[in-house]
């Protein structure tokens, strides 16, 4: 039996994921071993036409990371998905829109207006704005289409297997790669961690009765360092975060922010983490309520900071 055949493709993402790939370090020996990279654009010399030629299924296994934000980027979904017996959704981003997916409060036309038009440093006396399709004497330039709307991959293509995280722990990259490299992948459509359980179950911090008078950022105290810091007026994301992280960011006095996405059985992650901040504000009178919930900044960056895409809410909607 020959090697297994792997490709890696970064969509809309910031490049933490491919970072987070080569963190298992010298298990990639184990990795090459078993396995050749036939495409991998950040890291190898290989064209699109290179893919294009390859047979149906050719690929064993896509390791897709990013949200899908413009033509080029969903094109390459559907090409990879065609030529790949396994296409795993690797990364918060592709999981379910990421940091990315915030850009869905607006639609092209604003972003396009803020980037290009209204901010402090742009010279655009012109008022150029990228065009797909632009004529110069040596022909004709293509660029891709910028969309309304962030996608995640699931929502473009089938999708077999999800690795969470922003980006995955090493341990989580691991456990995926050492079941393909096994062939004892789990059912199709697992979401591959270590737990299924919520990272409140991970993380060794107290925990007592949650409530809470005002909701603090990360710089306004110092959280005090045993205790739950959800209960502490931290807006901690571990109770509705799927685990297998082993809750890095709580050790390290940092409040989690949901990037492994919901745990098992839920919908929608931000309802859940809004349910849950709801329920231990610690007060029945309307007007301090409102109070309290005025200390939260950044509502939909809180609750929905990767998730607004596969959220029930998907996207704002622009009159």
């Amino acid at each position: 039996m020959g090697k297994l055949k792997v490709a890696l493709y970064w969509a809309a993402s910031c490049g933490g994921c491919e970072i987070a790939e080569l963190m298992i370090g010298e298990k990639l020996l184990k990795l090459v071993e078993v396995a050749d990279i036939v495409f991998w654009p950040v890291a190898i010399d290989v064209k699109y036409k290179d893919v294009e030629a390859m047979p149906p299924k050719s690929i064993d296994v896509c390791l897709f990371n990013g949200g899908i934000r413009n033509s080029e980027q969903e094109h390459m979904a559907k090409m990879l998905r065609e030529k790949s017996r396994v296409m795993i959704s690797y990364g918060a981003c592709a999981h379910e829109g990421g940091v990315p997916g915030l850009g869905n409060l607006h639609n092209r036309e604003r972003i396009f207006q803020t980037v290009y038009f209204d901010t402090v440093s742009t010279d655009n006396k012109d008022r150029v704005v990228p065009q797909p399709k632009f004529q110069v004497p040596e022909g004709e330039l293509n660029i891709p289409v910028f969309y309304d709307s962030v996608k995640t991959l699931h929502h473009t293509v089938d999708v077999d297997y999800t690795i969470p995280g922003c980006p995955p722990e090493e341990r989580t990259t691991w456990l995926a790669l050492e079941a393909l490299i096994s062939g004892k992948l789990p059912p199709k459509g697992t979401v591959i961690t270590h737990t299924a359980k919520a990272v409140c179950d991970e993380c060794p911090r107290r925990k007592g009765e949650k409530k809470v008078k005002a909701f603090y950022r990360t710089w306004q105290k110092v959280p005090e360092p045993e205790t739950c810091l959800l209960e502490q007026g931290f807006l901690c994301a571990g109770i509705a975060t799927r685990g297998g992280c082993g809750a890095p960011c709580p050790a390290a006095n940092m409040p989690c922010t949901g990037c492994y996405g919901p745990v098992e059985g839920v919908a929608d992650q931000g309802a859940h983490f809004l349910g849950a901040v709801a329920s231990i504000i610690d007060s029945k009178d309307p007007d301090e309520i409102k109070k309290i919930v005025d200390t939260i900044p950044d509502p939909v960056g809180t609750f929905y900071r990767y998730s607004l895409p596969d959220s029930l809410l998907r996207r704002a909607r622009i009159k």
